[in-house]
């Protein structure tokens, strides 16, 4: 399937491939948890058995619309991601550090 697929984006008008690709990029930018978690073909019991939760609290935290920043630290590892938090100022973009990864 993804040969398919990779002969098709060669066949495709850059500027078309490009416009393709920008909007998938936003649209992953843009993603809730369980939609994370779907595409990197996790099930919500692997993850919460790898931080160390059950199941249906997993479910409850993909819902939900606040989480402790290390809760979501960690849900985001398990993903196999990096949690970064940037803070848009009007004088510039300012990356947090304060909340780093313990250990």
């Amino acid at each position: 399937m993804a040969k398919n697929f990779e002969n098709l984006e060669r066949k495709m008008d850059p500027k078309r491939l490009s416009r393709a690709n920008a909007k998938a990029k936003k649209v992953m930018a843009e993603m809730l948890l369980a939609e994370i978690r779907k595409e990197t073909g996790l099930t919500q019991k692997e993850i919460a058995k790898t931080i160390g939760i059950k199941q249906p609290s997993l479910s409850k935290l993909e819902s939900q619309g606040d989480m402790q920043i290390s809760t979501l630290q960690r849900l985001i590892h398990a993903l196999g991601g990096q949690l970064e938090l940037i803070a848009h100022m009007p004088g510039g973009d300012i990356r947090i550090s304060q909340f780093k990864t313990q250990g």
